[in-house]
Formats: C-alpha cells, sequence, structure tokens
C-alpha cells in the first residue's frame, strides 16, 4: 500500500529541463550496473551523487550501509524532491552547482564521484575531477558516447585528443558498456556510455607539469600539424632541430611520449 510520501512523489515529478541538460534514467537494471561498478574496497567510503534527478541511481547508493553518501543538484526542483524522498540525507543533500564545488568544505579525504552527468556540461565535470584528481579516487558516470570514446581513447585513434591525454595521466580509464537512448526521459539523440575512471600512483609528473598541460594543449589545438609547428612557440628551435618526437603529430603520442617531450623543451631552454 502506498503511503502519502508516495503519493506526493508521484504527483510532484521533476520535469527534465533541456537548458541543464537533464536526460533522466528509467531503468532499473541499468542503474543499479552502474552503482555495482564502483569499486570502493578499502579506498574510500564517501561517494558524491551528480545531478542524481529523481533519485533512480540514489536507491541503490543509499542501499549500500558501507558508503556514506552526498548528493549534488543544481536543479531545485530536483533538491526538492529528494529532500522529501530522502529526509535522510539531511545537509548531505546539496543544491549548488558541482563546478563551482569547494570540496574541502565537504570531503575530508579520498572520494568516489558517480552520476548520470549533464551532456552539456560533460568536459568541465571531467576537468573539474581533473582539478580534485588528489581526493576524487573512483568515478563512474555516464556520458555522450562520444565522450566517453574520447576519454578511453589510445594514441594513434582519431577519438585520441587532450581530454584522453590528461585523464589518463592520473586515471586508469576502462569504457564499460553502451546504454541505448530508449532507456532515458526524454530519449536523448545520441547513443550513451558508462564509463569508470580509477586513480593510479601517479601523484607528480616527471616534468614540468604546467609546460606539459601548454605542450599537450598546443599540440592538439593543431592536430593536423606536425608538433614542430603546432608547439613552436615553446620551443627553442635551435636546440631541437633534430629532435625526431617533433616530426609527429599529438594524436601519435602517449602520456609518456609527452612527458619525455616536455622534458626536453625543457632542457633546451
Amino acid at each position: 500500500m502506498y503511503n502519502l510520501l508516495n503519493i506526493y512523489l508521484e504527483m510532484t515529478l521533476v520535469r527534465a529541463k533541456k537548458y541543464l541538460g537533464q536526460h533522466f534514467l528509467t531503468d532499473k537494471n541499468i542503474a543499479a550496473k552502474i552503482v555495482a561498478s564502483l569499486k570502493p574496497a578499502n579506498r574510500y567510503h564517501q561517494v558524491l551523487e551528480v545531478g542524481p534527478g529523481m533519485g533512480i541511481l540514489s536507491d541503490f547508493l543509499l542501499g549500500n550501509a558501507a558508503l556514506e553518501v552526498f548528493m549534488i543538484d543544481i536543479d531545485t526542483e530536483s533538491y526538492l524532491y529528494l529532500q522529501k524522498k530522502y529526509p535522510q540525507l539531511g545537509n548531505r543533500l546539496i543544491n549548488a552547482d558541482f563546478l563551482a564545488m569547494d570540496f574541502t568544505s565537504y570531503f575530508g579525504g579520498a572520494l568516489g564521484i558517480i552520476g548520470n552527468f549533464p551532456y552539456n556540461i560533460s568536459s568541465q565535470i571531467l576537468f573539474k575531477i581533473l582539478e580534485n584528481r588528489h581526493q576524487v579516487v573512483e568515478v563512474v558516470g555516464m556520458f555522450q558516447k562520444e565522450v566517453a570514446e574520447r576519454c578511453s581513447a589510445k594514441p594513434g585513434s582519431k577519438e585520441y585528443g587532450i581530454l584522453s591525454v590528461f585523464l589518463q595521466t592520473y586515471y586508469q580509464v576502462e569504457y564499460l558498456f553502451t546504454v541505448k537512448a530508449g532507456v532515458f526521459n526524454p530519449p536523448p539523440k545520441v547513443l550513451s556510455a558508462v564509463i569508470r575512471l580509477t586513480r593510479n600512483e601517479v601523484s607528480t609528473l616527471n616534468c614540468d607539469e604546467k609546460l606539459f598541460w601548454l605542450v599537450v594543449k598546443a599540440g592538439f589545438n593543431q592536430r593536423r600539424k606536425t608538433l614542430r609547428n603546432a608547439v613552436s612557440s615553446l620551443i627553442n628551435k635551435e636546440k631541437l632541430t633534430d629532435e625526431p618526437i617533433l616530426d609527429l603529430r599529438a594524436e601519435r603520442l602517449s602520456v609518456a611520449d609527452f612527458v619525455n617531450l616536455t622534458n626536453k623543451i625543457t632542457f633546451a631552454r
């Protein structure tokens, strides 16, 4: 028998908002599979769900007593709905912009992140995670399939780019499974996919990290050119005239190759 809360929730369904890039997952089997993809082991116990919507992932997260679950949603309608649905969360339910979140204000240590992420800001979400990589040890998320393929792409593929290199510098990236449009409300016009990011052991790079980021960005911003031309503003051309790696395009270089190139540029200055 439904109680009053069930009736209230059914009458106050959250409307998916196009400007927020919302597509609510409706398939509970897929939701369970996404949550089961988290592998906290002994590395973390706090998990942040980004954009919980109406809570289809949340139900499974809160079913794991070993996890301390936090949720953040910029959508006030969703926030108010979830307040009624999960009163036990208290101040662990946050009505705010994930991209502006100060992680240290909420989390004392290692953290997992999960979500059916809004497709219109997926790259910004991933760069926010990179900024907080010292706390974020695992991410399981739904993205547009094209973005998921870029994240997990290997050197030499057309999908391999800036995001691939930066994520794979600090995380093991796994493409887990593809999700069809029909399991969302409203259905997106693209396929979706779930990926898992697992923090690796790299705490600091064996190179000038700021220069590394500049080299990667410059290389892919002109990806049709060889690196000799693409990163010309960063190199000492007189000292690196015979460097063979500069005759390659950025898409051919692994993370280790970019670290090597960054060191060569540093030592030639």
